[in-house]
């Protein structure tokens, strides 16, 4: 179990390294901004950072995580929470990303929980799945199995991508200024990352 001191220790060394060592690297950031190329859509799960898992620095990527690291359809309902679609918003308005990732992974609590029978613990994790149809993954949910639920993980990577073209200025990024968009899945056993299509599946990166 980790305990909060290391989190302490760590942010020390960060402290040694960016504000020590390398001054320059937030006085830049500071006093010109942020230009992140690409906006990562990731998994909450502690096993996948985006910042670890690319070797990224600080400044390189515009991350949003969630459970499942799901995409909702666009909703002009203002009534509700829009959080993640809030941050994509600012992504691709504000910081003209030009790459969007769809970060998937191996052994996902949240594609899990599909599996399962709903709880009442799970009140805002249910209501959050059901941006995965089970219409369109009810192929995989049979019963639980390691390969149907990476059947799943993948087709809710693709599910995300195809709402995101249901936002119209993500949809007027990709057809006027060349925004692209991405799906990738990392194996946690194997260290492998899959190229993830429209329809069907890319053999690995590695």
């Amino acid at each position: 179990m980790v305990k909060i001191d290391k989190l302490l220790n760590g942010y020390e060394k960060f402290y040694d390294d960016f504000f020590v060592k390398q001054p320059e690297v937030y006085e830049k950031l500071v006093y010109e901004g942020q230009s992140p190329k690409t906006l990562v859509i990731a998994c909450s799960d502690s096993r996948v950072d985006p910042s670890i898992l690319f070797n990224t620095s600080p400044g390189d990527i515009f991350v949003i995580r969630n459970v499942a690291n799901l995409v909702p359809p666009f909703d002009s309902d203002m009534s509700h929470c829009h959080g993640t679609s809030a941050a994509i918003e600012y992504a691709v308005n504000h910081l003209k990303v030009e790459n969007i990732v769809i970060l998937g992974h191996s052994h996902c609590g949240g594609i899990k929980a599909l599996f399962a029978e709903h709880s009442a613990d799970n009140t805002f994790i249910n209501t959050w799945l059901n941006i995965v149809d089970e219409n369109k993954v009810s192929d995989f949910l049979s019963e639980y199995s390691e390969q149907n639920s990476c059947m799943c993980e993948k087709k809710a990577i693709q599910i995300s991508m195809d709402n995101l073209l249901t936002f119209p200025f993500v949809k007027d990024s990709v057809e006027t200024r060349n925004l692209n968009i991405y799906g990738w899945y990392f194996n946690m056993q194997t260290g492998k990352l899959e190229k993830i299509k429209k329809y069907g599946f890319y053999n690995a990166f590695y």
